[in-house]
């Protein structure tokens, strides 16, 4: 059966059904600009990154293009649409950008974007990237291990979860004058699979600095999770001892918990999450438990039930 293209996919198919209905809201803000493809892409300003090699963490599958990669998201703080954070996201000003590392940790620290990048050796990940709507991408990710920069933060005993913090601006983000989801935009991740190898913090992809659209400067890519568990443009990381309260967990409990790890054995709500759609691919396939990262991460979940733990 011929599947359709992304843009003859409805909005209110894949987008959770209160966000849906909340759009009328979101266009009264002006947060939703017309889609225009005639317009210049003012958010895809990037630039070259140095010193990146290819990691062993890598799928040998066909990369989707950079086009693709560049104009298909979902990045609801500059529109619900799919072409809106590539539109919109210029107004989004990456320098000067700082993180805070804070929390339970022995060495707090404020990092400035570009010392953060100079830290740690930069590696360039080729992984799945499975968004919880149905369709997939490959993606060459350029960052660093996440497990690095929690080594050199040392944890206290009582660092239980991490926290991931985006950028809170409806003056540059101006999907964050409405309602759509409570802002700032929340991530969170057990301790253990913050400190998974796999679980990384990209700073780019494509061998240049992330676009504005992807989660410029920095953001968080988990490929056995959900797309939208990789909070972009972070500016706190905050180690906690309680599991931090994540935005979509916020507005749909029921359909988005925790864990938000790929099973094609657990539905959405209101789709079957056994099969996917490759961006670029006329027919679906199979969804891969873990999103075919099994082997390296099933071990984290062993004696849980992954259908309660979604």
């Amino acid at each position: 059966m011929l599947i359709r293209k992304p843009n003859d996919i409805k909005s209110s198919e894949i987008t959770p059904q209160g966000i849906y209905l909340r759009r009328r809201e979101f266009m009264r803000a002006g947060s939703i600009l017309a889609a225009s493809m005639l317009l210049p892409n003012v958010a895809d300003a990037t630039a070259r990154l140095s010193g990146v090699v290819q990691s062993r963490y890598s799928t040998p599958e066909e990369q989707t293009p950079y086009k693709d990669v560049t104009t298909y998201n979902n990045y609801y703080e500059f529109g619900t649409g799919k072409s809106d954070p590539a539109e919109n996201a210029g107004s989004l000003r990456t320098r000067p950008w700082t993180v805070s590392v804070e929390g339970e940790i022995k060495h707090p620290k404020v990092w400035d974007i570009d010392a953060l990048i100079k830290a740690f050796p930069l590696e360039q990940r080729i992984y799945r990237m499975r968004c919880v709507e149905g369709w997939s991408m490959v993606i060459p990710w350029d960052g660093f291990s996440l497990a690095n920069l929690i080594r050199q933060a040392e944890p206290t005993s009582k660092a239980k979860y991490v926290e991931f913090t985006t950028l809170n601006d409806p003056q540059q983000m101006p999907g964050q004058r409405a309602s759509v989801l409570d802002w700032p935009y929340t991530e969170g991740l057990r301790m253990d699979e913050a400190m998974h190898p796999l679980t990384i913090l990209s700073v780019g992809l494509y061998g240049q600095t992330l676009p504005n659209q992807n989660g410029a400067p920095v953001r968080l890519v988990v490929p056995w999770k959900y797309g939208f568990k990789g909070a972009k443009s972070i500016v706190r990381i905050r180690f906690v001892e309680q599991q931090p309260r994540t935005a979509w967990g916020r507005a749909a409990p029921s359909e988005y918990g925790f864990y938000s790890n790929v099973n094609p054995t657990v539905d959405h709500p209101r789709w079957s999450q056994a099969t996917e759609r490759r961006i670029g691919d006329f027919f679906k396939r199979k969804t891969l438990m873990f999103n075919g990262y099994g082997d390296q991460v099933a071990q984290l979940y062993r004696g849980m039930d992954l259908r309660k733990n979604f």
